[in-house]
């Protein structure tokens, strides 16, 4: 009996050890290759900005280690000061307050220094604003305009075909895609590529705002605002809108897919196809500029 309960225990600890080493082959298979598709995502109790996928990110997440930087010297400084005040100028260490109400030299100090402070930080930050304002020599522009509550893309130098990305409902999700953030149609742009986006309104005011690529840009109703991004790397970056725009506004999900050139060459011939109208042309947006009145706002701008 004793050799029996041996065995059995054996055995069971055997099973054990085999299913966690199946566990744990498939997290080392299952996790790069969510790596490699996924770039730009939010992570559960994540700290910090999320990992750059483009240039302009890259300059948005050294402004902010630089801001980051002053603020906590700043902090360490006046709790420093305060306790030293308060160790310094206690009511033992002086019975007899000083009655001093005015000192030049430390009202220059701290007018002066928080000014210097604030110039370092302008700089940079006036520096970031012009970089993030518009393309210069644009590979692709591509129209956006929201919705209540979805978004609408027109690739104007690519047949001007347009069509519509829907959020993808809870139940209907697929093993691996993330809640609240899939769409039926991801907008796809190619690796590398300096894109140009006008955005415009058709309803109320929506935000296109895809955090990985640094690309934040109001869609106003009668306006056509101008911002660009690039994606350096190839995968998928996920955006929501982040202007209150109704009920819905929570579900209102981005999804940007980057490809290769080749790649995204081969969906554009098959996205004409597949957003044609029946009378071969590519649908127009409602209340957004024609393609070549878009391309002269741009370049009337720069």
């Amino acid at each position: 009996m004793k050799v029996f309960m041996a065995k059995r225990r054996a055995f069971g600890l055997g099973r054990l050890v085999a299913g966690l080493a199946a566990v744990a082959m498939g997290l080392v298979l299952t996790v790069p290759a969510l790596a490699e598709s996924v770039i730009g995502a939010p992570a559960p109790w994540g700290v910090g900005l999320q990992p750059s996928g483009g240039p302009i990110k890259d300059r948005i997440s050294s402004f902010n280690d630089m801001v980051f930087a002053i603020i906590t010297v700043i902090t360490i400084f006046v709790l420093v000061l305060l306790a030293y005040c308060v160790w310094r100028f206690s009511a033992n260490r002086n019975p007899n307050p000083s009655t001093t109400s005015h000192h030049t030299g430390l009202e220059i100090a701290w007018t002066v220094i928080p000014v210097l402070i604030l110039v370092v930080i302008a700089i940079p930050s006036f520096r970031l604003i012009y970089y993030q304002d518009r393309a210069v020599d644009a590979d692709l522009t591509i129209n956006v305009q929201g919705r209540q509550w979805y978004w609408n893309y027109t690739y104007v130098d690519q047949g001007n075909f347009t069509f519509d990305s829907y959020p993808i409902q809870t139940a209907d999700l697929k093993p691996g895609q993330l809640r609240n953030l899939e769409v039926d149609n991801e907008l796809v742009i190619p690796v590398g590529a300096n894109i140009r986006i006008m955005t415009t309104g058709h309803d109320v005011i929506h935000s296109f705002f895809v955090p990985a690529l640094g690309v934040q840009k109001y869609t106003i109703p009668g306006r056509s605002m101008e911002t660009w991004m690039r994606a350096d790397r190839a995968g998928i970056y996920y955006g929501q809108c982040n202007q209150i725009c109704g009920t819905n506004h929570w579900f209102m999900p981005i999804a940007v897919r980057a490809v290769p050139r080749a790649e995204f060459d081969t969906w554009v011939a098959d996205a004409r196809k597949r957003f044609a109208q029946a009378d071969g042309s590519a649908p127009a947006i409602a209340a957004a500029p024609a393609a070549q009145e878009t391309l002269q706002i741009a370049e009337a701008r720069r």
